[in-house]
């Protein structure tokens, strides 16, 4: 089903995101100021996520060599950057011209006016090839009105990553297609395995992009749903209460330490330093996990993410370049995002980094690149099942009121997301009990259900 059919319903208040825009503006730093830097100088916010690590220390020597366009990027923690990029473009402060954004802002950043249309750019240049970016992605990156606003750096599903050595010597047995309870038992027989080893690794860290996501697709697997068809929110329904219990159980009897602050960076850290037996996260994460020296290389195994009362559960995601509508350097800005979401940047990694450290999950041809599958052999196909099975339009067991399978893609659920997040963050940390995180997190979602009516 096209996108624009399947997101008919997809409804931004115009009141609602007029609020945002002024609230937004209120609290931006930003100020109304233009990009800085000569007309060959771009303004690049990014996450701090390796692949845009890995980017910034390529882009000198290579994009802004042959092209002569000098880049300034500023990075920035997830929670943070997301913060900063709202910010500087609900304003339409200018002062980046390129960002780092994903599928859930798209729509509403769109709406909005705060984005640029990139069809006319794809139009012209021919050698990006536009058709070869993964259709899932294509059409998550595509607004209500049929444009796009987005090139994705790289796309993710969600997959359960497991120490294959480690299994092999405590004689465990990994199930090619594992449910959440089968993921426990395991968690509990593998804690301990090796010295300072936990079971698994789960993000804990408040966030709507960090513990959230995780905990959204047990959620769905296991029946439930922030908020039914018509917007009644359930979060103290028997489904949601069961899975953040489970989630809420499972982190704090066989997960890593500090995990009330342990976001994505940090179960890739545990994970690659060898402290994690198991961790469900972004396909993304196994590009790292496989790089040169990387002390996990070869050890690990990878199946889909777990399930229970559904067939799949992976969430679908892409860190994108969005260009700032308030930009004045756009011809140079589409040269960046051109560049960095292209077949050749792909295979400039490949080369100077290592074929596992590609940003994949977005290119059909990837996936038919003989150097990239023999040095991703153990991921590849996995991750590219999952973003193909991912479901936005129906993750769960019931109908919902908008597409989305790690959030709720309505403006809103920012703030919803980030607040619940810290009642479930909590209860990881002891501070209070699941029912009366859920208690709190149900009040503020009746607020927004009751707003989307």
């Amino acid at each position: 089903m096209p996108l624009q059919q399947r997101r008919r319903d997809f409804r931004v208040r115009v009141g609602a995101s007029a609020a945002l825009v002024a609230l937004l503006a209120g609290c931006s730093g930003a100020g109304g100021a233009s990009s800085s830097g000569g007309g060959d100088t771009l303004n690049v916010l990014m996450v701090n996520n390796p692949q845009m690590v890995e980017l910034q220390k390529l882009t000198a020597d290579n994009f802004t060599k042959d092209t002569g366009i000098k880049v300034n990027f500023t990075v920035l923690p997830e929670n943070d950057v997301r913060d900063k990029i709202t910010q500087d473009f609900s304003n339409q402060a200018g002062q980046y011209d390129v960002a780092t954004i994903s599928n859930f802002e798209v729509p509403f950043f769109a709406k909005n006016g705060w984005l640029h249309a990139l069809d006319d750019y794809t139009a012209k240049d021919k050698a990006f090839d536009q058709g070869d970016i993964l259709k899932p992605l294509q059409e998550s990156l595509t607004a209500e009105d049929g444009k796009l606003y987005g090139q994705p750096f790289y796309g993710e599903s969600s997959f359960l990553m497991y120490r294959k050595d480690v299994f092999e010597a405590k004689n465990l047995t990994m199930p090619a297609k594992p449910t959440w309870q089968q993921v426990a038992d395991l968690a509990a027989k593998a804690d301990g395995a090796e010295a300072g080893m936990k079971g698994i690794c789960l993000r804990g860290l408040p966030g709507w992009g960090e513990v959230i996501a995780p905990l959204t697709t047990v959620v769905n697997t296991m029946g439930g749903t922030w908020f039914t068809k018509d917007w009644e929110a359930q979060l103290t329904s028997p489904e949601f209460t069961k899975a953040t219990q489970f989630y809420v159980d499972l982190v704090r009897k066989h997960g890593e330490a500090g995990a009330p602050q342990a976001g994505y960076a940090e179960c890739l850290n545990n994970m690659t330093q060898g402290k994690s037996a198991m961790w469900y996260d972004a396909t993304a994460g196994a590009g790292s996990l496989e790089a040169k020296g990387s002390p996990v290389k070869g050890k690990i195994g990878y199946v889909p993410a777990p399930v229970d009362k559904t067939d799949s559960s992976g969430w679908l995601y892409t860190w994108a370049w969005g260009m700032q509508k308030a930009s004045t350097k756009t011809e140079n800005a589409w040269k960046f995002i051109s560049w960095a979401s292209s077949k050749e940047y792909e295979n400039l990694v490949g080369e100077k980094i290592g074929w596992s450290n590609v940003p994949a999950g977005k290119r059909a041809s990837t996936y038919a690149n003989p150097d990239y599958l023999k040095d991703a052999a153990a991921f590849a196909e996995v991750t590219k099942e999952a973003i193909a099975n991912a479901n936005p339009r129906d993750p769960g067991t019931q109908p919902r009121p908008t597409v989305g399978i790690q959030f709720v893609d309505i403006p809103e659920f920012t703030d919803l997301g980030t607040k619940v997040s810290q009642e479930i963050s909590a209860a990881i940390a002891g501070k209070k009990s699941v029912a009366e995180a859920l208690k709190n997190s149900q009040a503020l979602a009746e607020k927004v259900g009751k707003d989307q009516k």
